[in-house]
C-alpha cells in the first residue's frame, strides 16, 4: 500500500527552497489533511484555506503563499478541491494557479471568491480552462473582473466541454449576458449558472430565453439581484413553457411584481413539470401574485420548493399558504415561511430557509450543510461540490 505524501512537510520544504515565509494557517489546514481518513482510503478531499473562517485564527492567503501552494499540490493527487474564498490574491498569484490548471487532472472544484482578481487574472484561468479537462466547478463571485473578463468566460465555455458549475456573480459585468447566451447555445456541460448582479434587463432576459430553447443542460439558473421588470418575466415564463430540463430558478431580489407572478404561475400550472425550486423573495409581489403562486402548486406537483419572503403579504397571501403547508402539499422546510395565527387571523413568519443561504459564509454553529437553509444541494444533486 502506497503511503500518502507529506502535504505540510512538502509545503515547509517549499517555502524554504523559494525563500518564502511559513504562512501559519495553510500549513495547519495542510497538517490537517496529512491526517484524514480520506487521505489514507484515497479519496479525495477538499482544502478548505477560506479566509473568512472565523473558528479558527487565520492568516490569508498572499500571491506568494499560493505560489508554495501550487508546487506542492501539483504532485498531490488525491486533492480534488480547493477552497480560497476570501483571500487577497491578485493577479500575479493567480498565474500560478492557471499553470497549476494547466497541468493538473484530478482538481474539480475551484473556489477563488471575493479575492481581488482582476480583468488580467480572469483571462488567465479562462485561459487555462481551454486545455483543463477536469474542473467541473469554478466560482469566481465577487472578483471584479468586469465585462472584459466576462468576455474571456464566455469564450472559454464555447471551448470547454467538462465545466458543470460557474459562478460570475457580483464581478462588474453589466454587458456580457448577450454573449454569455450565445455560449449557452452551443455548451452541452454547464449545468449551474449564477449571474448574480449583471445589471440584466430587458434584452439580456430575451437573449438569455431564446438561447435556453436551444440549450439541453442547464438545470439551475440565478438571476438574482438584476433589474428584472414583470414585463422581462414574460420571456421567462414562455420559456418555461417549453423548457424541460430547468429545476432551480432564482429570481431573488428583483422586481416582477403581480404581473410576473401570474406569468410564472400559468407556465408552472398549465405546462411545466420540471421545475422544482422557484425563489421569488424581495420581488414587490403582493396577494394577487402571490396567490397565484400557491394556486399552481395544488396543479403541479413537481414545484416543491417555493421561497417568497420580502413581498406584500395580505391575510389571503397567509391562508393560501398555511393551507398548502397544513395539507402536506409544502413541507415546512421547503419554503422560507411558517404560518401562526393571532386573534383568528393567519400571519406568515420568516424562516432562514433558503437556495443558498450559507453561500457566502460558514455558519459558526449547527449544520453546515443544511438543506433547508441551502435546498440547491438537495435538489437533483446540481451543487453536490458546494
Amino acid at each position: 500500500m502506497s503511503v500518502p505524501p507529506d502535504l505540510r512537510q512538502q509545503y515547509l520544504q517549499t517555502c524554504q527552497n523559494l525563500s518564502q515565509p511559513e504562512n501559519h494557517f495553510v500549513a495547519r489546514v495542510l497538517q490537517e489533511a496529512d491526517e484524514s481518513d480520506n487521505i489514507r482510503q484515497a479519496k479525495g478531499i477538499t482544502l478548505k484555506i477560506a479566509g473568512n473562517n472565523r473558528l479558527v485564527p487565520v492568516q490569508r492567503v498572499t500571491d506568494e503563499d499560493v505560489q508554495v501552494l501550487a508546487s506542492v499540490l501539483r504532485t498531490a493527487v488525491f486533492v480534488t478541491g480547493l477552497d480560497l474564498r476570501y483571500n487577497i490574491l491578485t493577479d500575479v498569484g493567480v498565474r500560478h494557479v492557471a499553470t497549476f490548471l494547466q497541468e493538473n487532472s484530478t482538481l474539480r472544484y475551484l473556489n477563488l471568491m471575493f479575492n481581488d482578481i482582476g480583468t488580467s487574472g480572469a483571462e488567465l484561468i479562462a485561459n487555462a480552462l481551454h486545455s483543463n479537462e477536469t474542473l467541473l466547478h469554478l466560482r469566481m463571485t465577487g472578483n471584479k473582473i468586469g465585462n472584459k473578463g466576462g468576455m474571456y468566460f464566455a469564450s472559454m465555455l464555447q471551448v470547454n466541454c467538462t465545466l458543470e458549475k460557474l459562478d460570475l456573480g457580483d464581478c462588474d459585468l453589466e454587458e456580457t449576458t448577450v454573449h454569455i447566451a450565445l455560449m449557452l447555445k452551443n455548451n452541452s456541460s454547464l449545468v449551474e449558472l449564477h449571474l448574480c448582479k449583471h445589471e440584466i434587463r430587458s434584452l439580456g432576459v430575451k437573449r438569455l430565453c431564446e438561447a435556453l430553447y436551444e440549450n439541453c443542460s442547464l438545470r439551475y439558473l440565478d438571476l438574482s439581484c438584476n433589474k428584472i421588470t414583470r414585463d422581462d418575466v414574460k420571456f421567462l415564463g414562455e420559456l418555461l413553457k417549453q423548457n424541460q430540463t430547468l429545476e432551480i430558478l432564482d429570481l431573488n431580489s428583483n422586481r416582477i411584481e403581480d404581473d410576473g407572478a401570474i406569468y410564472l404561475s400559468e407556465a408552472l400550472a398549465l405546462y411545466n413539470r420540471t421545475l422544482k425550486a422557484l425563489s421569488v423573495v424581495s420581488n414587490n409581489i403582493r396577494g394577487k401574485g402571490l396567490v397565484a403562486l400557491s394556486q399552481s402548486m395544488k396543479i403541479n406537483m413537481e414545484l416543491s420548493y417555493i421561497y417568497i419572503w420580502g413581498n406584500n403579504f395580505d391575510e389571503a397571501v397567509s391562508t393560501a399558504f398555511s393551507e398548502l403547508i397544513q395539507a402536506g402539499r409544502l413541507k415546512p422546510n421547503c419554503t422560507d415561511v411558517e404560518p401562526y395565527e393571532v386573534d383568528g387571523h393567519v400571519h406568515l413568519a420568516e424562516l432562514s430557509h433558503g437556495l443558498k443561504k450559507h453561500y457566502y459564509w460558514t455558519p459558526s454553529y449547527g449544520e453546515v450543510n443544511n438543506t433547508a437553509a441551502n435546498a440547491s444541494l438537495a435538489i437533483a444533486a446540481v451543487s453536490q461540490y458546494f
